[in-house]
């Protein structure tokens, strides 16, 4: 238990030391704030929650900061009229954080969470979430917001956004999310006519399953329908992992896109451990599978001075040829390993 909290700290200390807080909010600086503050409630260090705060408050709160609702967007986009687009906020699952921390709970760290969230519920459209990514960006805001509100709309609208992602994403013969609609099987296959699930995408469905789960009421009406999609991904993503413990970029065709990736694994590890962890995915099946997914990351993708190797970069699929080593790192893969060590942590701490 001691040694991951070290690896914690060692991993995070060595990103705060290196990167500046003053970066904007979209998608992949504030993941990584999903695992900084994952790191800290299991340490305690307060220079985790001041990072965390002064990204916050660089940010005015915010993700995309338009004020103009007629030009709001929710396709790809990183301008500020991309507002309703899930990757400018993730953000708000931090800026939520922080307010439950706040002994005065100041009602502007999440006044813009509520008010894109609510505008999105206004409408009546509901293709929000048209990519696998989204599902992470969003769900948990969602149910972070209904917990603090206790307004039913947030897990009414939840359950709306998600039937079209999972309509539209989900294969119920594999158990699996395509990344988006392009790569839906047969109209998308890798080079050995297979589907192609991408790893770091069914990675952040599978982690955004675990956290929405735990924040769920035990009684919401269709609290059956999610726990469902994650054990089914628990038992895809189990059967697809390689002997040596990590998962290949493209899930069910190694040989399409081969070797090592940090993301992708550490969001399995996360959501297999926090699942075991939370009394909803069964130890006896899956502790081993954690187990050999935490030993790759603390052994092969953990480098000697705290960097989070064999990260793929920022894309949306598996590609052949791309370098994926030890030297390859990015915020939101330090995020997954920080979100799956603490996750670890906890595991170790209930024995």
């Amino acid at each position: 238990m001691d040694s991951v909290r070290a690896i914690i700290i060692r991993v995070n200390d060595h990103w705060q030391s290196a990167h500046s807080a003053k970066v904007r909010a979209f998608w992949d600086h504030a993941a990584y704030q999903t695992g900084n503050m994952a790191a800290y409630e299991v340490t305690g260090k307060s220079t985790y929650i001041q990072y965390a705060t002064d990204w916050a408050i660089f940010n005015q709160w915010q993700g995309a900061t338009s004020n103009d609702k007629a030009n709001w967007k929710y396709n790809y986009g990183e301008t500020m009229d991309h507002v309703l687009f899930g990757d400018w906020q993730v953000c708000f699952q931090t800026y939520i954080d922080l307010y439950n921390l706040d002994k005065q709970q100041d009602p502007q760290k999440i006044a813009r969470a509520k008010e894109v969230i609510e505008y999105e519920m206004s409408t009546s459209k509901n293709d929000y979430w048209w990519w696998s990514d989204g599902l992470y960006m969003v769900m948990p805001v969602m149910t972070k917001l209904y917990k603090v509100t206790h307004d039913r709309r947030y897990l009414d609208k939840l359950f709306e956004y998600f039937s079209y992602a999972d309509s539209v994403m989900f294969d119920a013969e594999v158990g699996l999310y395509y990344r988006d609609a392009r790569y839906v099987y047969p109209k998308h296959k890798t080079p050995d006519a297979k589907k192609d699930f991408w790893s770091r995408g069914d990675g952040w469905v599978f982690a955004a399953l675990a956290k929405m789960l735990a924040d769920l009421p035990k009684n919401a009406p269709h609290r059956a329908l999610y726990l469902s999609r994650f054990k089914s991904m628990a038992k895809a993503v189990a059967a697809a992992q390689q002997p040596e413990g990590y998962w290949c970029r493209s899930l069910l065709d190694g040989k399409f896109a081969p070797g090592p990736e940090t993301s992708g694994t550490a969001f399995f590890v996360y959501g297999m451990q926090k699942g075991i962890n939370d009394g909803i995915l069964s130890g006896t099946t899956y502790q081993m599978v954690a187990n050999k997914g935490w030993a790759y990351l603390k052994n092969i993708a953990l480098q000697p001075d705290g960097t989070v190797g064999y990260v793929q970069p920022i894309g949306d699929r598996a590609i052949p040829g791309q370098i994926v080593d030890k030297q390859s790192t990015a915020d939101f893969g330090v995020g997954a390993f920080l979100l799956a060590a603490a996750a670890r942590y906890k595991h170790l701490k209930s024995f």
